[in-house]
């Protein structure tokens, strides 16, 4: 029975990426919140419960790229949906902009070829190459967040066209990229060879302090951020 322990944490992972699908469309956006966390939790629940268990399958892989694709596929193609309607979409009466709503699931397109591509690129044991689905999806849910509870005023801001279309072309762009990115993986206990992932905990401690239901955008951020330092400094050494 222990090699189906993997596997049913990753069903749950679906099943809370479907309730927090089920929340956007009902406008929740507590239950998206926790069903997210719910998700990532899952998500990396899976692969220790295997590693600890020692069992794998090739099911069990292409099992997590399927509930990925809701939990950090759909769920931010949704939650862009939603974000670019502000209602439903009217095809009785149909008006060329009642299509821009739609722009959101390129994001869910890009997703989709994202867990493909991971799936058969054996270069990523370590660190990742491109931004990862989940990371992504934590940039989208804290616009839901910011655009919710109108975080520091900005929540008409956020659900402008002229803002999310870029974003859906940048983070559409950084998922399928080469551009490397690193890990949440620990390179032994020591600072030595950690030091960017020491740096990145402390500075999402004090983001999550000062930006409240901000501070997933604003994480992501970072982490982009400083893996382009990274990028950059070990460009520089190969030099």
């Amino acid at each position: 029975m222990k090699r189906h322990v993997p596997n049913l944490i990753t069903l749950l992972n679906l099943f809370f990426g479907c309730v927090a699908v089920v929340a956007v469309l009902f406008g929740n956006p507590q239950i998206v919140l926790v069903c997210f966390f719910l998700s990532g939790l899952m998500d990396f629940g899976d692969g220790f419960a295997a590693r600890l268990l020692k069992v794998s399958s090739p099911v069990g892989k292409e099992l997590d790229s399927l509930a990925d694709m809701v939990s950090f596929g759909v769920l931010p193609g949704m939650i862009f949906f939603k974000l670019l309607d502000g209602g439903v979409l009217l095809l009785d009466d149909f008006h060329w902009a009642d299509l821009l709503p739609l722009t959101g699931f390129i994001f869910t397109m890009a997703a989709c070829m994202r867990l493909a591509k991971f799936n058969l690129d054996t270069r990523q044991s370590l660190d990742f190459i491109g931004l990862n689905t989940p990371t992504a999806t934590g940039f989208v849910v804290g616009l839901y967040l910011i655009n919710a509870h109108n975080s520091f005023g900005l929540g008409n801001e956020v659900a402008q066209p002229g803002l999310l279309l870029p974003i859906i072309a940048i983070f559409s762009y950084l998922m399928l990229s080469e551009f490397p990115m690193f890990s949440g993986k620990f390179r032994g206990k020591g600072w030595k060879g950690n030091e960017v992932r020491f740096i990145f905990l402390i500075l999402v401690i004090l983001e999550f302090i000062f930006f409240g239901y901000a501070a997933f955008s604003v994480i992501v951020l970072t982490y982009i951020l400083l893996s382009a330092v990274v990028w950059r400094r070990e460009e520089r050494g190969e030099r």
